[in-house]
């Protein structure tokens, strides 16, 4: 079996674990997964292929397989940026393709002006000053607890994907 060909087999996988469907066009699919080895391969990480990569972990980690835009995309759109994953009714023919804006630029501009120069400390971010809160950037899945889980139990990315909350 191919390297493409395994790689393809676990996007699927993981995605089907993860109550998510990938594009029918397995060809297109496959073009993907090409990409996304060849990003792995070139940087050590997953970076989405149709996607600018700058090749540096933290600047490229909203854009690493799953990407955090997906799930919006999905919601708004039916399909995410890269056109890898998608919808039922899109995965079924019901729904037509369509292109879709890259959020990514609005989203980092909007991570800039969030605090409006506010601090944020793990004391703010605290469940009843006890347990610091993480959310998962790709799935928004929360949790409350001293660290982030090494995995996320919802969309199975790294402990280095969750942020305070």
């Amino acid at each position: 079996m191919s390297k493409n060909k395994e790689y393809t087999d676990k996007l699927r996988k993981e995605a089907q674990e993860g109550g998510y469907l990938l594009n029918p066009d397995q060809a297109f699919v496959d073009d993907l997964a090409q990409g996304l080895l060849a990003n792995i391969e070139r940087y050590g990480y997953g970076g989405c292929p149709c996607r600018l990569n700058k090749g540096e972990y933290e600047a490229d980690k909203d854009i690493i397989c799953p990407c955090d835009y997906r799930d919006n995309d999905l919601n708004e759109y039916g399909i995410c940026y890269c056109g890898l994953y998608v919808v039922k009714e899109i995965a079924e023919g019901q729904k037509e393709l369509s292109s879709i804006p890259d959020r990514r630029k609005k989203a980092l501009l909007a991570k800039k002006s969030t605090n409006n120069g506010a601090e944020v400390t793990q004391e703010t971010t605290k469940l009843n000053g006890k347990y610091p809160v993480w959310r998962c950037s790709v799935c928004g899945y929360l949790c409350a607890r001293t660290q982030p889980p090494e995995i996320c139990p919802i969309c199975k990315v790294s402990k280095d994907r969750f942020e305070l909350f």
